[in-house]
């Protein structure tokens, strides 16, 4: 997901979307070795660790991720930091690995956030994080009952140079696990909720653009 440049429309909500296998950590029988070998090479080719992003209209954006069983073993974590470093240098607030070209149910997340309290789209500061086979579920409002939307501009690192409105749920139930395998199970509002949407949708396959109202969008260059 790229840097937001955003403003407030109207509202809506989202879907359920995701994966529900989990990766059991002290299993090392899952460990594939030609696809370590292939991350290691792509790594090896891109020594200032900025892998190249896939662009929209590569089909790996639009097939449905591999759950993360531990295929790449001691590997990871090497991933995890190049994935890290190409997201910031983007610039942007996540990075899913089919966007790298990786199809695994992994991404990294990270938001500075802002300084403005009455910011609309409730932009708090998400910290360096993975989110591994994540799905995420609509929360409802406590005091309505009903799952609240919010729409904004969204712009997404595979589609560089546009943006456009897209409706999802404020609030989400993110399930998962981190890059230790250790359980998610939380719920974010605002725009960490957004963050995690999207990436997910990504890791299903999806773009934003899937979600988006076409009408809005908009050239950001």
């Amino acid at each position: 997901m790229s840097g937001p440049d955003l403003e407030n429309t109207a509202m809506g909500n989202n879907a359920i979307s995701g994966t529900d296998v989990l990766w059991d950590p002290s299993n090392s029988s899952q460990i594939d070795p030609a696809l370590c070998r292939a991350v290691e090479d792509l790594l090896r080719q891109h020594p200032t660790g900025i892998l190249p992003i896939v662009k929209a209209g590569h089909p790996v954006l639009r097939a449905v991720t591999t759950p993360y069983q531990g295929q790449l073993g001691d590997l990871l974590p090497d991933l995890l930091e190049y994935m890290r470093r190409t997201m910031l240098d983007a610039p942007g607030v996540g990075l899913a690995a089919n966007q790298i070209g990786l199809g695994l149910a992994l991404a990294v997340v990270w938001d500075p956030g802002t300084d403005d309290p009455d910011d609309p789209r409730e932009r708090v500061a998400v910290p360096h994080r993975t989110i591994l086979n994540p799905r995420y579920e609509a929360v409802a409002a406590p005091d309505s009952g009903e799952v609240e939307g919010r729409a904004f501009y969204e712009g997404c690192l595979s589609v560089p140079g546009y943006q456009a409105v897209v409706n999802r749920a404020r609030a989400v139930r993110l399930i998962g696990q981190d890059e230790h395998g250790e359980p998610l199970d939380e719920v974010l509002v605002g725009w960490p909720a957004r963050i995690v949407q999207h990436e997910t949708d990504h890791l299903g396959g999806m773009l934003y653009l899937d979600r988006a109202d076409l009408r809005s969008l908009a050239a950001t260059e």
